[in-house]
């Protein structure tokens, strides 16, 4: 377990220990996760440039003006976008390029619990967003993270630790009905995904995570009977214990994912290459069992998710999974594109 004592203190080495200007990308930040991440990296680092993605114009504004009090000197830049939809994602990662030529950051907590629903773009509308939508911004940024001179890392926020099976005639999960198989599915396509970025692009590092339980809108877009569950459970669980993580940890843990040195990439991952390591706290074992090696399951404290995990991940990657899933990634961008990036 990182303590919170660390992270912390992490978090406020930023400014001392990454070079000023560093480049970061948010896409789903105008509230939950995202958006209480940006606040506080905002808050820590010198001269930010932040990029933040999301479809409401008003929280856009919103952000801008509390990032622009927390810290006076960075560059904040609202893209208004639905990125359910891929082309809105090229759009956007065009945008971002012209602009810039390096990023350091590109954190993605897009989701929705919307099921059932095609996007106009013949995608299932909570695989659109979860799984095709931030592989895109991937894809599409991956060169600029790579010509990044220091700190290099892309963080999705999901459910790390719940890699479940996968059905691979199924990869949209139009007939996947338990909430817990879909769970599992989604989140082992989210970290053998990273795998598969990995091997193209060992220099940056990848992190699927656990945000543990937060407070954010994700339920809002889901069924009525989700919702009604969901809320349910909540206010039950929430009688007896304190359930929610609280808003200025869950921003911090997340700081301390995207810049710590805990996370190194698999290739030329020197711990400079992130805020250095207090005493006491070790490098993270990467979803192949090896510490430090690029691709990590994390959990909500901010520890590798455990063997178990990886003996999951290790039985898809010898039924060929990555592949499979690669592939299907791919075969989805051709068809809506024509490009397999832009």
């Amino acid at each position: 377990m990182v303590s919170l004592t660390n992270v912390q203190a992490s978090n406020s080495s930023i400014a001392s220990s990454l070079p000023a200007g560093l480049v970061a990308v948010f896409a789903g930040a105008t509230s939950g996760i995202g958006e209480l991440t940006l606040l506080e990296f905002a808050k820590q680092a010198r001269q930010p440039r932040i990029f933040f993605v999301g479809r409401s114009q008003e929280a856009g504004s919103r952000i801008t003006s509390r990032c622009k009090a927390l810290n006076s000197e960075g560059q904040y830049t609202f893209l208004q976008a639905d990125t359910s939809l891929v082309s809105n994602v090229d759009a956007v990662c065009h945008d971002i390029k012209s602009r810039e030529t390096a990023v350091n950051i590109l954190f993605l907590s897009t989701g929705s619990l919307k099921v059932g629903v095609r996007t106009a773009e013949n995608l299932h509308y909570s695989a659109a967003l979860i799984t095709y939508s931030r592989t895109r911004f991937v894809v599409n940024l991956l060169p600029l993270l790579q010509r990044a001179p220091s700190l290099r890392r892309v963080v999705t926020v999901l459910c790390a630790g719940k890699e479940g099976p996968v059905d691979a005639s199924d990869m949209q999960g139009w007939r996947v009905t338990d909430m817990l198989a879909q769970r599992g599915q989604g989140a082992s396509q989210l970290t053998l995904t990273l795998e598969a970025l990995a091997a193209q692009a060992p220099d940056v590092s990848f992190i699927h995570n656990f945000p543990g339980s937060v407070k954010t809108n994700l339920i809002r877009g889901g069924e009525p009977k989700i919702i009604a569950v969901g809320a349910f459970v909540a206010k039950i669980v929430n009688t007896f214990v304190d359930m929610f993580v609280p808003p200025e940890e869950c921003g911090a843990r997340h700081v301390f994912l995207a810049t710590s040195a805990k996370y190194p990439a698999g290739k030329g991952g020197e711990q400079s290459t992130g805020v250095p390591l207090p005493k006491g706290v070790g490098v993270a074992r990467g979803t192949d069992g090896r510490s430090g090696s690029g691709v990590y399951s994390i959990d909500d404290q901010g520890e590798s998710t455990g063997r178990k995990v990886e003996e999951v991940l290790a039985r898809l990657r010898r039924e060929g999974l990555v592949d499979t899933i690669w592939q299907d990634t791919q075969v989805q961008f051709l068809r809506i594109t024509g490009r397999p990036a832009m």
